[in-house]
């Protein structure tokens, strides 16, 4: 029950980042094609790096929730995944307490990193493409859930580090 109570409310999440990203990303297109100040730049100014800190502790709760309380094995590419997710929230929540906006030349590298693992577990999951990383770890193309359509667990990180970019650019320059 709490399992799928969780997937469900993680599933519906990313199915908003998702929706958000298309956003954004018309919105970016149209700010550029009409050469016209975005009204939305002030705002992700002012709260870019609280986003940045709410998603990748988001994030980092859901990956500790699926290996802690629903017992899901991560494979290697989970777990280079994990390795540059966690410290976001540790540099976005220290960057937030002491209004510290350089951090983006930190948190943009990982994210990018972290989005093209992602997206390569993605792709594996999805293609089938081979069985496991490695013998000794859980099979990569292991669909622990789904929904949607196309949500599963590297989607989800895929959408955070996608989001964590946009937000974290868009810091204040100090």
């Amino acid at each position: 029950m709490i399992i799928d109570t969780a997937n469900f409310i993680l599933s519906t999440l990313t199915l908003i980042g998702c929706v958000f990203v298309v956003i954004y990303l018309v919105y970016l297109l149209s700010t550029k094609i009409f050469k016209i100040q975005g009204v939305l730049d002030s705002f992700f100014s002012k709260h870019g790096l609280l986003f940045t800190f709410i998603i990748s502790l988001l994030a980092t709760l859901g990956s500790l929730f699926y290996s802690k309380i629903a017992g899901y094995n991560p494979c290697e590419l989970c777990w280079y995944q994990r390795i540059l997710m966690y410290p976001i929230v540790l540099l976005s929540g220290i960057a937030l307490l002491k209004k510290d906006y350089s951090v983006k030349k930190y948190i943009i590298p990982m994210s990018v990193i972290g989005g093209l693992f992602a997206l390569y577990h993605y792709y594996i999951q999805t293609m089938s493409v081979i069985t496991s990383c490695t013998a000794d770890a859980a099979s990569c193309i292991s669909k622990y859930t789904f929904h949607y359509g196309y949500i599963t667990i590297p989607m989800m990180a895929l959408t955070a580090f996608v989001m964590i970019i946009i937000f974290v650019n868009y810091t204040k320059k100090k």
